[in-house]
This record gives C-alpha cells, sequence and structure tokens, in this order.
C-alpha cells in the first residue's frame, strides 16, 4: 500500500511583492498549497485582502503563515542561540508583536496556523528566560485560540524531550508543533524518527527537508537536497503514517541561489512523489 496516500504535497515559501506572482512560483513545482514565511522586514499593514484574493483566484491553499523576525542570524549555533526567536530579552517584545500581526494576517487570508522558530530555550524550567518565554507562547496561544487557529513551534533547537516539556508547560491545547527532521540534525539534538515517534501526538505540520550532521562542536550541520542527506526518509514517513499523520508534506529547501533552490525543490518533490507511490 502506498505510504501516505492521503497526504498532499506542498512546499514552503516566502512572501514577495507581489502575492499572485509568488503563489504562481509556488504553484510551477505542480502543487497547490504551502506554507508561506512571512519575513521580520515585510510589511503586513493591509496586506492581507491581496494575499486572500490571490490565494483564492489562483485555488491555492495556505495552510501555515511562519514568523521569521529581524535581527536573526544562523551562523552557527551560538548566533542562533543569541539572536532567534523569543529568547533574547531584548526583542522579546517587539517579536511578540509581529507574531501577532501574523496571527492577524494569518486569520484575514483564511490561514489556520501560524508557526515560529521560538529559539534555544534554555533546559532549566527555572531559568527567567524559559518562564518569561513560556508565558509569551501562552499569551499567543490564547489569542490564536480566539480565532481558531492553532500556533506550531518549529523542531530542532531542543531535544524531543525537551520540546514536549515545554509544550507540556505551556499546557494549551492549540500549541503543537512543525515537524523538520533535518533541523534535528543540524543541530545534533535527536536522530529524527525517534524525536518523531516521541512527538508525533503534537504534529500539526511538516517540513520536508535534508541535511547532514554537525562535524563538531559548536556548528550546524550542513543543508542538503531532499534525499542527499542523513534523514531516513523511508522510516521517516512510515512513522509519520503509523502515527495517523494525514496533513500535507511541505518540502523546503534554504539554499540562497534562487536557481538552484527551484532545481532541488523540483527534484525534491519528485523523491517524494517516489516514495509515496512505493509500499510500505
Amino acid at each position: 500500500m502506498p505510504v501516505l496516500a492521503e497526504s498532499e504535497l506542498a512546499v514552503m515559501f516566502w512572501a514577495g511583492k507581489d502575492p499572485c506572482e509568488t503563489l504562481k512560483w509556488a504553484m510551477s513545482f505542480g502543487v497547490s498549497a504551502g506554507q508561506l514565511g512571512i519575513p521580520g522586514d515585510y510589511p503586513l499593514d493591509g496586506a492581507g485582502p491581496a494575499w486572500k484574493s490571490a490565494a483564492s483566484s489562483l485555488n491555492f491553499r495556505i495552510y501555515t503563515v511562519f514568523a521569521a523576525y529581524e535581527g536573526e542570524s544562523y551562523a552557527d549555533v551560538e548566533a542562533v542561540r543569541k539572536t532567534v526567536g523569543f529568547v533574547p530579552p531584548a526583542t522579546r517584545a517587539s517579536r511578540e508583536a509581529r507574531t501577532l500581526e501574523v496571527s492577524q494576517f494569518a486569520h484575514e487570508i483564511g490561514a489556520p496556523s501560524i508557526a515560529t522558530h521560538i529559539g534555544c530555550v534554555p533546559a532549566n524550567r527555572n531559568d527567567p528566560d524559559y518562564i518569561a518565554v513560556a508565558a509569551l507562547v501562552r499569551g499567543i496561544c490564547d489569542r490564536a485560540a480566539q480565532i481558531n487557529q492553532t500556533f506550531a513551534l518549529e523542531t530542532g533547537q531542543e531535544s524531543a524531550a525537551e520540546l514536549l516539556a515545554f509544550i507540556r508547560e505551556v499546557d494549551r491545547p492549540n500549541l503543537g508543533i512543525n515537524f523538520d527532521p533535518a533541523n534535528m540534525i543540524l543541530y545534533g539534538t535527536g536522530e529524527p524518527v525517534e524525536a518523531l515517534e516521541r512527538l508525533q501526538a503534537k504534529v500539526l505540520s511538516v517540513h520536508c527537508k535534508d541535511g547532514k550532521w554537525p562535524t563538531g562542536p559548536g556548528v550546524l550541520g550542513v543543508e542538503t537536497p531532499l534525499g542527499h542527506g542523513e534523514v531516513n526518509w523511508k522510516r521517516f514517513l512510515t512513522q509519520l503514517e503509523k502515527g495517523g499523520y494525514r496533513e500535507p508534506l511541505a518540502i523546503e529547501r534554504e539554499e540562497p541561489d534562487a536557481v538552484r533552490r527551484a532545481t532541488d525543490l523540483q527534484s525534491g518533490l519528485a523523491f517524494l512523489r517516489e516514495l509515496k507511490l512505493s509500499d510500505r
């Protein structure tokens, strides 16, 4: 029987100046659904109607809106710790406000979920930053719940056990996970399939991305085109199906060169289609 027969393929893409052109680019890969990333400096004031109209006219479904923030750096592990998500105190309030703005935008275009990297949350639940970030996420969840929206945390910067403990600490029913198996490898935080087994009940959405393990302390692993890294995709997709996952599989490629990124997205989708058609 084909694996994940009910899960459609999708792409993760980033907002451009013109919504129609951006969605047509996403659709050029043969998909009709995707996750929309919002750069930290992208103007959202009044942007909702144009995106909603474009998606409607093209019959394209945006099911998650991802928030990124100005000043973030993914150069290495230390840069991530200092600059990413809600953990850095100096930018916490402005990023909370930006996330709520993204949430409202998602609501306006009909996307039922928002997501982000919240940063490297301290392992110690008594750490002031841990307490502050948990309270912030709790507040975002409460606001999102008012508009029937879920909030997904991207995997990778914590181990499965640490992420699950944080979600339990926040204790909100609309808080879940956007599971990215490559990030578990890139950050060296856990074998992806084992992590998925532990977190599956909280998985709202999935990124299909690949990569290789870090070669030393403090450095990140290297992202690769799908099928060229160290994610065991057959095991990963089988575990997703075993856990009852039926939502889209969104391929993501963080290659800065636009031509290579498009080529890798196309070959990655072909790789996934072949896997989905194979027997478990």
